[in-house]
């Protein structure tokens, strides 16, 4: 019997580089449909497919009203994906998002326990406001964004696949706002802040959004479709260099490993190893999203902020001088510069 011989690498180069422009194709249009909804948000619109892309989860930031609920259900169009909403409020509890088993009796006078899913068992959650319900009910979604399951009185669910957190969060000087613990912050891939639209989207916006009819968004993609993306993000090649640059940064942003004098003096905690695994896949998703076949130095720095910013503290002598965490983040971004 003859053996098959395995494709050469530039057998499996060439491939690579067609499926990237195939999918390339896909999400320029997944852009398009989403902008005829969302108006001056193209920064945080990409941020949000990336994080799509890399199999993260994304938490939302902004002031109300800049169409942060809206963008999460659009993209749940767009990708197809079953899509729940979960409004956090103070008096939620956990069970009202994963789920919690109920007493049944049968007509046979038998009594056993039945479990009944919550809003978590989606490919899409939305959670709105998810600093307005206590520390206890946010911590609900630890094991579910980290494991993709949940569990209940002692049995284990698996959650649908795909499985994505989309998280809104108004910002923490509004009242009734509780901080999220840093354990979950953690989980989140990006943290995209969300501002204000330019004059010319907020003009654009304004004529389309009061009129008679409203631009809708459409299904450009199949969950099937976004895990095999998914897949080949994994299989982006990185250049040496990129890696180095990544594993620079992060390191630098911990007091006990920085020679750099703000973060030793400023910083009380910095980014884990888990910064760097969502640097390194942002940065592959964000080069895909472009159609290119390997991410660079470029990637690195546009994703720095909103990978490190909520996985990083400042102490009190920082407070009290003024400093910031983007400050910091653009002091570990220089040597990449």
């Amino acid at each position: 019997m003859t053996a098959v011989n395995p494709m050469n690498e530039t057998e499996l180069t060439t491939r690579l580089v067609g499926e990237i422009e195939t999918l390339g194709a896909t999400l320029a249009r997944v852009r398009e449909s989403v902008g005829r909804v969302i108006f001056g948000q193209q920064q945080v619109i990409d941020q949000a497919l990336i994080t799509l892309l890399a199999g993260g989860h994304t938490l939302l930031i902004g002031v109300p009203g800049l169409a942060k609920t809206r963008l999460v259900e659009t993209l749940g169009v767009v990708l197809g994906l079953e899509e729940r909403r979960v409004q956090f409020t103070p008096d939620l509890m956990p069970a009202d998002i994963l789920g919690s088993e109920v007493l049944e009796e049968s007509e046979t006078g038998r009594r056993h326990f039945r479990f009944i899913k919550g809003p978590v068992f989606s490919q899409l959650l939305m959670a709105d406001e998810i600093n307005r319900a206590s520390p206890r009910t946010q911590s609900a979604l630890l094991q579910a964004m980290q494991e993709r399951r949940v569990s209940v009185a002692g049995s284990y669910h698996p959650l649908p696949s795909p499985f994505h957190v989309l998280a809104t969060q108004n910002p923490l000087e509004q009242e009734g706002t509780y901080p999220l613990p840093e354990a979950q912050l953690d989980r989140f891939l990006l943290q995209i802040d969300v501002g204000y639209p330019d004059i010319d989207a907020e003009r654009r916006m304004l004529i389309a959004t009061t009129g008679a009819a409203e631009d809708k968004a459409t299904a450009m993609m199949t969950p099937a479709e976004l895990q095999a993306a998914q897949r080949l993000v994994r299989r982006i090649p990185v250049g040496e260099s990129v890696v180095e640059g990544i594993l620079k940064m992060v390191r630098a942003g911990r007091p006990e490993t920085s020679d750099i004098p703000e973060v030793q003096r400023h910083v009380a905690w910095g980014p884990g190893p888990r910064a760097s695994q969502a640097l390194m896949l942002a940065a592959r998703a964000r080069a895909l999203l472009d159609g290119r076949l390997s991410p660079s130095a470029d990637d690195v720095l546009a994703l720095a902020a909103p990978v490190l910013r909520h996985r990083m503290a400042l102490n009190f002598a920082a407070r009290a001088e003024g400093v910031t965490i983007a400050s910091i983040i653009e002091r570990l971004c220089e040597p990449l510069a």
